[in-house]
């Protein structure tokens, strides 16, 4: 199994990538803070999906690192309502981007919750 196969995966790459070109709009005085962070955790929720199906033989690691992922989404979340309040997003993208963050936590959640069929 590839990582790169999991759908879990594909979402949240696709996910990180929108929150990338869209924080790109950010102001500068962001740069180092709510732009670096937002950035950081929606890539960290697909690099540990991947680091996941390395751990798969160890059905209590394979969860952890997919609670790892989901810890990320929602701090991912956490920052699109800054960004969202700080009115750097506009309704539609902030709509549009929880939608995507929520679709990738059920996707996670179905994994925790059925882990033999990965593992």
């Amino acid at each position: 199994m590839k990582f790169q196969d999991l759908l879990a995966y594909k979402r949240s790459f696709e996910f990180a990538m929108y929150i990338f070109k869209i924080s790109k709009s950010f102001p500068k005085e962001e740069q180092y803070s709510l732009t670096d962070q937002i950035r950081r955790s929606s890539r960290n929720v697909a690099v540990n999906i991947a680091e996941a199906t390395r751990k798969r033989r160890y059905e209590k690691h394979f969860i952890s690192k997919l609670t790892d992922s989901d810890a990320e989404n929602a701090e991912t979340q956490g920052w699109l309502e800054f960004a969202h309040a700080c009115e750097y997003l506009k309704k539609d993208e902030f709509d549009f981007l929880t939608e995507k963050s929520n679709e990738v936590g059920k996707l996670l959640n179905y994994m925790m919750n059925n882990p033999d069929k990965f593992l």
